[in-house]
């Protein structure tokens, strides 16, 4: 039996496997961030990454309904109200569409969101619903690469997307510090719990599962550009 790797040897593990699968490195992100999309990009991807959004809630509460400890369920459930809240994600994702001139009862009812991005989203929650406390939470742990990528974010719409309200941006703005607590926090439960080193493999593949989801979400959303052009 191979012994478990040590904490710290295991964090590396997991944040270098997440670090180069991460979907900001995918071209369409890339175009996104050089000012190479135009609006009728920018509404489609803003459309379809809506019904990822309405998934986040979802994972979260199937996570919740896996844990017995209520010190863990009074944590993660702030992740619930993060995105549920009244003026929290989903809010201010709609907030976003409406910003980049997308018709805002179209998003919210989800009827146009391409199939390859309902099917990648859809398995997110299936990954979640099936997998362990612990292997769940890792699949969470693209958190860990969100801080980065959502400061580029801003800097790169404020500079190549001005007609797009800087107050419109205000979910980027929330994410960075969000998403650094929650991932950071995240991180060390699964290294804290994957005991051993069968667990700790499982933990790493369901990241990579996720970083394979979310590269999907951008196939899909940028092959519906390659046909519109």
């Amino acid at each position: 039996m191979t012994a478990p790797l040590a904490p710290d040897r295991f964090v590396a593990w997991l944040r270098d496997e997440g670090d180069r699968r991460y979907h900001a490195h995918h071209p369409f992100n890339r175009r996104m961030h050089e000012g190479a999309l135009d609006a009728d990009d920018l509404r489609r991807w803003v459309l379809n990454r809506y019904y990822y959004q309405t998934r986040i809630p979802v994972k979260d509460a199937l996570i919740l309904a896996k844990a017995e400890d209520p010190a863990f369920r009074r944590w993660w459930i702030r992740r619930l109200h993060d995105h549920d809240d009244e003026d929290a994600g989903l809010a201010l994702w709609l907030r976003l569409a409406e910003a980049v001139g997308c018709d805002v009862d179209e998003v919210q009812s989800c009827r146009s969101v391409l199939p390859g991005v309902r099917f990648a989203c859809d398995a997110y929650v299936t990954l979640v619903r099936d997998a362990t406390l612990v292997e769940a939470v890792a699949s969470s742990l693209t958190e860990c690469f969100a801080p980065d990528l959502m400061s580029d974010r801003i800097a790169a719409w404020e500079r190549h997307y001005p007609w797009v309200r800087p107050d419109a941006l205000s979910y980027f703005r929330n994410r960075v510090p969000r998403a650094r607590r929650d991932g950071e926090e995240a991180l060390a439960f699964v290294a804290r719990e994957a005991a051993t080193h069968d667990l700790q493999a499982r933990c790493v593949a369901a990241l990579v599962r996720k970083t394979d989801i979310l590269w999907a979400l951008l196939d899909a959303v940028e092959l519906a550009g390659t046909r519109r052009a």
